[in-house]
Protein backbone atom coordinates (compact mmCIF):
# COMPACT_ATOMS: atom_id res chain seq x y z
CA UNK A 1 0.00 0.00 0.00
CA UNK A 2 1.54 3.45 -0.91
CA UNK A 3 1.36 6.12 1.40
CA UNK A 4 1.00 10.12 1.08
CA UNK A 5 4.33 12.37 0.53
CA UNK A 6 4.83 13.74 4.15
CA UNK A 7 4.40 17.16 4.66
CA UNK A 8 8.47 18.80 4.22
CA UNK A 9 9.69 16.33 2.04
CA UNK A 10 11.23 16.34 -1.21
CA UNK A 11 8.00 14.32 -2.94
CA UNK A 12 5.58 16.81 -1.75
CA UNK A 13 7.39 19.73 -3.52
CA UNK A 14 9.26 21.51 -0.62
CA UNK A 15 12.72 22.68 -0.62
CA UNK A 16 16.15 21.41 0.84
CA UNK A 17 16.52 21.52 4.75
CA UNK A 18 17.39 25.21 5.45
CA UNK A 19 19.94 26.59 7.16
CA UNK A 20 18.99 28.46 10.55
CA UNK A 21 19.48 31.88 9.43
CA UNK A 22 16.81 30.57 6.85
CA UNK A 23 14.88 29.01 9.22
CA UNK A 24 14.68 32.37 11.48
CA UNK A 25 13.55 34.34 8.60
CA UNK A 26 10.82 31.48 7.35
CA UNK A 27 9.31 31.40 11.00
CA UNK A 28 9.46 35.48 11.20
CA UNK A 29 7.53 35.23 7.79
CA UNK A 30 4.88 33.34 9.67
CA UNK A 31 4.07 35.33 12.28
CA UNK A 32 4.28 38.55 10.46
CA UNK A 33 1.71 36.87 7.96
CA UNK A 34 -0.40 35.33 10.88
CA UNK A 35 -0.12 38.88 13.13
CA UNK A 36 -2.30 40.47 10.03
CA UNK A 37 -4.56 37.59 9.57
CA UNK A 38 -6.36 34.74 11.59
CA UNK A 39 -3.87 35.02 14.63
CA UNK A 40 -4.26 38.47 15.03
CA UNK A 41 -8.37 37.55 15.51
CA UNK A 42 -7.08 34.30 18.04
CA UNK A 43 -5.62 36.97 20.41
CA UNK A 44 -8.77 39.54 19.93
CA UNK A 45 -10.67 36.46 20.53
CA UNK A 46 -8.88 35.14 23.52
CA UNK A 47 -9.55 38.81 24.84
CA UNK A 48 -13.17 39.15 23.75
CA UNK A 49 -13.63 35.61 25.86
CA UNK A 50 -12.47 36.84 28.91
CA UNK A 51 -14.40 39.88 28.52
CA UNK A 52 -17.44 37.57 28.16
CA UNK A 53 -16.24 35.78 31.36
CA UNK A 54 -15.94 38.59 33.48
CA UNK A 55 -19.37 40.39 32.54
CA UNK A 56 -22.06 40.48 34.66
CA UNK A 57 -24.58 38.94 31.76
CA UNK A 58 -24.05 34.93 31.49
CA UNK A 59 -22.50 33.60 28.71
CA UNK A 60 -25.50 32.14 27.71
CA UNK A 61 -27.39 35.37 27.34
CA UNK A 62 -24.85 37.01 25.19
CA UNK A 63 -24.77 37.67 21.74
CA UNK A 64 -22.16 37.37 18.96
CA UNK A 65 -23.13 39.28 15.83
CA UNK A 66 -21.59 38.52 12.28
CA UNK A 67 -21.62 40.71 9.38
CA UNK A 68 -23.05 43.99 11.23
CA UNK A 69 -24.85 46.79 9.69
CA UNK A 70 -21.61 49.36 9.75
CA UNK A 71 -23.88 52.27 8.65
CA UNK A 72 -27.48 52.80 8.43
CA UNK A 73 -27.34 54.72 5.11
CA UNK A 74 -27.73 51.01 2.82
CA UNK A 75 -25.35 52.18 0.09
CA UNK A 76 -22.83 53.62 2.24
CA UNK A 77 -23.52 50.53 4.02
CA UNK A 78 -22.56 48.15 0.96
CA UNK A 79 -19.45 50.37 0.29
CA UNK A 80 -18.01 49.37 4.00
CA UNK A 81 -19.44 46.25 3.87
CA UNK A 82 -17.53 45.50 0.31
CA UNK A 83 -14.37 47.49 1.66
CA UNK A 84 -13.88 45.06 4.58
CA UNK A 85 -14.23 41.38 2.76
CA UNK A 86 -11.64 43.64 0.17
CA UNK A 87 -9.30 44.46 2.67
CA UNK A 88 -9.49 40.90 4.44
CA UNK A 89 -8.62 39.23 1.33
CA UNK A 90 -5.47 40.86 1.44
CA UNK A 91 -3.29 38.42 3.97
CA UNK A 92 -4.57 35.92 1.78
CA UNK A 93 -3.22 37.80 -1.31
CA UNK A 94 0.24 37.91 0.97
CA UNK A 95 0.06 34.53 1.80
CA UNK A 96 -0.22 32.86 -2.33
CA UNK A 97 2.65 35.97 -3.05
CA UNK A 98 4.87 34.20 -0.32
CA UNK A 99 4.55 30.81 -1.37
CA UNK A 100 5.24 31.42 -4.90
CA UNK A 101 8.82 32.71 -4.61
CA UNK A 102 11.17 30.99 -7.15
CA UNK A 103 8.35 31.06 -9.83
CA UNK A 104 6.09 28.40 -8.25
CA UNK A 105 2.71 28.63 -8.57
CA UNK A 106 1.12 29.10 -5.45
CA UNK A 107 -2.10 27.95 -6.51
CA UNK A 108 -1.25 24.85 -7.77
CA UNK A 109 1.15 24.43 -5.08
CA UNK A 110 -1.37 24.25 -2.31
CA UNK A 111 -4.46 23.02 -4.46
CA UNK A 112 -6.42 26.15 -5.74
CA UNK A 113 -6.65 26.01 -8.97
CA UNK A 114 -9.61 24.42 -11.05
CA UNK A 115 -7.87 21.00 -12.23
CA UNK A 116 -10.52 18.87 -10.45
CA UNK A 117 -13.73 21.08 -10.52
CA UNK A 118 -16.05 18.38 -9.72
CA UNK A 119 -14.15 16.16 -7.48
CA UNK A 120 -13.76 19.33 -5.97
CA UNK A 121 -17.29 20.44 -5.28
CA UNK A 122 -18.24 16.53 -4.66
CA UNK A 123 -15.59 16.47 -1.83
CA UNK A 124 -16.09 19.88 -0.44
CA UNK A 125 -20.00 19.28 -0.35
CA UNK A 126 -19.09 16.02 1.43
CA UNK A 127 -16.94 18.14 3.93
CA UNK A 128 -19.52 20.20 4.41
CA UNK A 129 -22.20 18.16 5.20
CA UNK A 130 -19.85 15.31 7.84
CA UNK A 131 -19.03 18.94 9.70
CA UNK A 132 -22.39 21.26 9.76
CA UNK A 133 -25.06 18.62 10.71
CA UNK A 134 -22.76 17.68 13.81
CA UNK A 135 -21.86 21.26 14.34
CA UNK A 136 -25.66 22.18 14.45
CA UNK A 137 -26.35 20.26 17.39
CA UNK A 138 -22.91 21.00 18.95
CA UNK A 139 -24.18 24.70 18.87
CA UNK A 140 -27.87 23.59 20.45
CA UNK A 141 -26.04 21.02 22.97
CA UNK A 142 -23.38 24.32 23.44
CA UNK A 143 -26.22 26.80 24.48
CA UNK A 144 -28.30 24.74 26.83
CA UNK A 145 -25.04 24.10 28.32
CA UNK A 146 -24.25 27.94 28.65
CA UNK A 147 -20.81 27.36 26.78
CA UNK A 148 -21.91 28.81 23.58
CA UNK A 149 -22.78 32.83 23.27
CA UNK A 150 -25.92 33.44 20.74
CA UNK A 151 -24.45 33.44 16.85
CA UNK A 152 -26.32 35.96 15.12
CA UNK A 153 -25.43 34.76 11.52
CA UNK A 154 -26.10 37.79 9.92
CA UNK A 155 -27.06 41.31 11.03
CA UNK A 156 -27.61 43.03 7.93
CA UNK A 157 -31.29 44.51 6.90
CA UNK A 158 -33.26 43.50 4.07
CA UNK A 159 -31.51 45.21 0.80
CA UNK A 160 -31.19 43.81 -2.37
CA UNK A 161 -27.66 43.41 -1.69
CA UNK A 162 -27.94 41.51 1.40
CA UNK A 163 -27.43 38.54 -0.05
CA UNK A 164 -24.78 38.55 -2.89
CA UNK A 165 -22.82 40.46 -0.16
CA UNK A 166 -23.43 37.47 2.73
CA UNK A 167 -22.35 34.75 -0.12
CA UNK A 168 -19.21 37.10 -0.91
CA UNK A 169 -18.67 37.29 3.19
CA UNK A 170 -18.77 33.29 3.20
CA UNK A 171 -16.28 33.11 0.28
CA UNK A 172 -13.99 35.86 1.76
CA UNK A 173 -13.82 33.81 5.35
CA UNK A 174 -13.21 30.79 3.96
CA UNK A 175 -10.54 31.36 1.45
CA UNK A 176 -8.59 33.29 4.52
CA UNK A 177 -9.01 30.71 7.29
CA UNK A 178 -8.25 27.86 4.39
CA UNK A 179 -5.77 29.29 2.21
CA UNK A 180 -3.79 31.07 5.36
CA UNK A 181 -4.25 29.07 8.18
CA UNK A 182 -4.36 25.12 6.43
CA UNK A 183 -2.43 25.80 2.92
CA UNK A 184 0.29 28.74 3.75
CA UNK A 185 0.61 27.27 7.54
CA UNK A 186 0.98 23.54 6.55
CA UNK A 187 3.40 24.54 3.66
CA UNK A 188 5.73 26.31 5.50
CA UNK A 189 5.78 24.54 8.83
CA UNK A 190 7.13 21.74 6.74
CA UNK A 191 9.53 23.49 5.34
CA UNK A 192 10.59 24.22 9.01
CA UNK A 193 10.44 20.62 9.66
CA UNK A 194 7.66 20.17 11.80
CA UNK A 195 6.44 16.74 12.32
CA UNK A 196 2.94 15.85 10.43
CA UNK A 197 0.91 15.43 13.96
CA UNK A 198 2.57 18.91 15.28
CA UNK A 199 1.58 20.30 11.83
CA UNK A 200 -2.24 19.64 12.02
CA UNK A 201 -2.40 20.12 15.77
CA UNK A 202 -0.89 23.94 15.35
CA UNK A 203 -2.98 24.60 12.42
CA UNK A 204 -6.25 23.28 13.98
CA UNK A 205 -5.69 25.01 17.83
CA UNK A 206 -4.98 28.25 15.92
CA UNK A 207 -8.56 27.41 14.30
CA UNK A 208 -10.22 26.63 17.82
CA UNK A 209 -8.58 29.81 18.98
CA UNK A 210 -10.21 32.64 16.31
CA UNK A 211 -13.63 31.38 17.41
CA UNK A 212 -13.12 31.38 21.20
CA UNK A 213 -15.60 34.71 20.63
CA UNK A 214 -18.38 32.22 19.97
CA UNK A 215 -17.73 30.32 23.49
CA UNK A 216 -15.51 27.10 24.39
CA UNK A 217 -18.34 25.04 22.89
CA UNK A 218 -17.72 26.29 19.46
CA UNK A 219 -13.95 27.00 19.52
CA UNK A 220 -13.79 22.92 20.65
CA UNK A 221 -15.90 22.28 17.45
CA UNK A 222 -13.49 24.11 15.16
CA UNK A 223 -10.65 22.19 16.93
CA UNK A 224 -12.21 19.09 15.85
CA UNK A 225 -13.17 20.59 11.92
CA UNK A 226 -9.57 21.86 12.21
CA UNK A 227 -8.00 18.77 12.46
CA UNK A 228 -10.37 16.66 10.06
CA UNK A 229 -9.42 19.52 7.37
CA UNK A 230 -5.43 19.75 8.61
CA UNK A 231 -5.42 15.82 8.28
CA UNK A 232 -7.41 16.04 4.56
CA UNK A 233 -5.09 18.69 3.49
CA UNK A 234 -1.76 16.74 4.21
CA UNK A 235 -3.22 13.85 2.23
CA UNK A 236 -4.31 15.61 -0.45
CA UNK A 237 -2.48 18.86 -0.95
CA UNK A 238 -6.03 20.59 -2.26
CA UNK A 239 -7.48 23.94 -0.27
CA UNK A 240 -9.93 23.93 -2.89
CA UNK A 241 -12.44 21.22 -1.43
CA UNK A 242 -11.41 22.98 1.92
CA UNK A 243 -13.00 26.09 0.39
CA UNK A 244 -16.02 24.49 -1.27
CA UNK A 245 -17.05 22.85 1.93
CA UNK A 246 -16.23 26.46 4.60
CA UNK A 247 -18.35 28.59 1.78
CA UNK A 248 -20.95 26.18 1.59
CA UNK A 249 -21.20 26.13 5.52
CA UNK A 250 -21.03 29.33 6.06
CA UNK A 251 -23.99 30.78 2.89
CA UNK A 252 -25.70 28.30 4.87
CA UNK A 253 -25.77 29.32 8.01
CA UNK A 254 -25.40 33.43 6.96
CA UNK A 255 -28.04 33.68 4.08
CA UNK A 256 -30.58 31.25 6.32
CA UNK A 257 -30.14 33.28 9.22
CA UNK A 258 -31.13 36.23 6.85
CA UNK A 259 -34.05 34.60 5.13
CA UNK A 260 -35.17 32.20 7.97
CA UNK A 261 -38.63 33.08 9.47
CA UNK A 262 -38.22 34.27 13.18
CA UNK A 263 -40.42 31.53 14.65
CA UNK A 264 -37.50 28.98 13.04
CA UNK A 265 -34.84 31.09 14.63
CA UNK A 266 -35.93 31.02 17.72
CA UNK A 267 -35.91 27.34 17.92
CA UNK A 268 -31.88 27.83 18.30
CA UNK A 269 -31.86 30.36 20.73
CA UNK A 270 -31.43 27.97 23.66
CA UNK A 271 -30.76 29.83 27.43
Amino acid sequence: MSTPPQVGTAEAGTPAPLDRRARRRLATEVWIVLGLSVGQSALYAIVRLYARYTAEIPLAQQTATLNPTRSPRPYLDLTYQLMAIGFALVPVVLALYLLSANGRSALRRIGLDGARPARDLAVGLGLAAVIGIPGLGLYVAGRALGLTVEIQAAGLQAYWWTVPVLVLSALQNSLLEEVVAVGYLVERLGELRWSVPAIIAASALLRGAYHLYQGPGMAAGNVVMGVLFGWYYVRRRRVMPLVVAHTALDVVAFVGYAVLPEEVLATLRIG
